[in-house]
């Protein structure tokens, strides 16, 4: 897509930044969904035109006037929420920006998701988009994404492309999602790997995640749904370990069996169910997320988008070592 106007919800989070970057960078003029001053003065310095509103606003149509194709970041990322906050955010909103879209005239939408949708606690291996969901989420978090994409789909129409675009653990530079958990857990002595930390994940770089963005703009299907990933899979102990060195913090040697967590689980399902104010030290959700292997099969990206990872794992923490060095 040529330079272009382009509205992008979830400008001022951890994947809108660094595409705020990308598509400035392309020469793209980019339109950013606020809901405060900070989250303004956040875009605004990335190069990025600030839209105060919200996901649900009833009127959001009229900001999109004039833009060529939408981008939907926004999401409530919190795999310990358990509120009906999450799923109104991650599926109402979803249905709003997308229906305005279309409203305004919009003929492309990319819509990012997560590979959450698809996960139940037991082994993703090398999944494909036309893997299931799952009968039970391992909560709601990957209930409400999965019942997006179910909306995003439903939406797209022939004058309408809308396209589903799912990464898996998005790391890089800016992070300001997982790794301060990880780097907290770590410093406190609370992180512990699970059975070792040897099993295989698939990951998205943020600038891999950008790239497929910007092949998604031109390429792809409307009413398709696309894995992003690094490239192979690689063991989970040796994706976070590298992050951590990145930050100067080393791993830690402590483990912890799964079948033990796996109690926790139970219990913290028991302690909601009974409106306890108690939680146990993980939620099934994020169990789902980092205590088994999960891993995507991305070639229908790499064919019909004909994305290419554009940063290696070696090359990422490369970048993320200089950012350090100079953040000091």
């Amino acid at each position: 897509m040529s330079s272009s106007t382009l509205f992008l919800t979830g400008g001022s989070g951890y994947v809108g930044r660094n595409l705020i970057r990308r598509l400035c960078a392309d020469g793209h003029h980019v339109r950013a969904l606020v809901r405060s001053p900070q989250a303004a003065a956040v875009v605004q310095a990335l190069g990025a035109q600030p839209v105060h509103g919200d996901l649900l606003d009833h009127d959001i149509a009229a900001a999109m006037e004039g833009c060529a194709a939408l981008i939907h970041a926004a999401a409530d990322t919190d795999h310990r929420n358990a509120s009906p906050s999450q799923w109104q955010t991650n599926v109402e909103g979803t249905r709003n920006v997308l229906t305005a879209a279309r409203t305004a005239g919009v003929s492309v939408a990319i819509v990012l998701s997560s590979e959450s949708a698809l996960t139940t606690g037991a082994p993703l291996q090398q999944a494909r988009e036309d893997h299931q969901y799952p009968a039970r989420a391992a909560g709601i978090y990957g209930a409400s994404k999965a019942e997006a994409e179910r909306v995003a789909i439903a939406l797209s129409t022939p004058h309408f492309a809308v396209k589903v675009l799912r990464p898996r653990f998005v790391w890089g530079r800016d992070n300001t999602t997982a790794m301060p958990y990880l780097l907290q857990a770590v410093r406190s002595g609370r992180f512990a790997w699970i059975d070792g930390g040897h099993y295989l994940t698939s990951s998205t770089h943020v600038d891999n995640l950008a790239e497929a963005v910007c092949c998604a703009l031109t390429r792809g299907a409307g009413g398709r749904v696309y894995h992003i990933c690094d490239g192979a899979p690689v063991p989970f102990r040796r994706l976070i370990g590298a992050q951590l060195l990145a930050y100067g913090v080393q791993p830690p040697e402590k483990q912890v069996p799964r079948a033990l967590l796996r109690v926790f689980i139970g219990l913290d399902d028991l302690f909601r169910r009974l409106r306890l104010p108690l939680r146990a030290p993980m939620t099934r959700q994020e169990f789902a997320s980092s205590a088994v292997e999960v891993t995507l099969d991305d070639s229908r990206a790499r064919s019909e988008l004909r994305y290419r990872p554009a940063v290696t794992l070696e090359a990422g923490i490369a970048m993320l070592q200089r950012q350090v060095a100079e953040q000091g």
